[in-house]
């Protein structure tokens, strides 16, 4: 499907996007996670800067991600490793 343009608030900041229609709600929950996660900086530490707040959603989630990933890397090791263990069995198997 085509583009949009939407508009995009974060931070009391409003950012103009030409976004694929079918991630216009992906977008757009995003900004409202990001929102939420900067109301809930403000209310619990005493920053106020708009700067640090955001810095430290964006922390927030690339830490996240990151943890994410590794999850996956370590998943797919161990299906490789179960995997290798199947194929010596079936090996020892049909070798008999």
């Amino acid at each position: 499907m085509g583009e949009i343009s939407i508009k995009i608030t974060i931070s009391d900041r409003i950012y103009p996007l030409k976004v694929n229609v079918e991630e216009e709600e992906i977008v757009r929950r995003a900004a409202k996670i990001i929102n939420e996660r900067i109301k809930e900086y403000q209310e619990n530490y005493a920053v106020r800067d708009k700067q640090d707040l955001l810095s430290m959603a964006v922390l927030h989630y690339a830490t996240a991600v990151l943890r994410a990933e590794q999850k996956v890397q370590q998943q797919d090791t161990s299906i490789a490793d179960k995997v290798e263990e199947l194929d010596s069995l079936l090996n020892g198997f049909l070798m008999k």
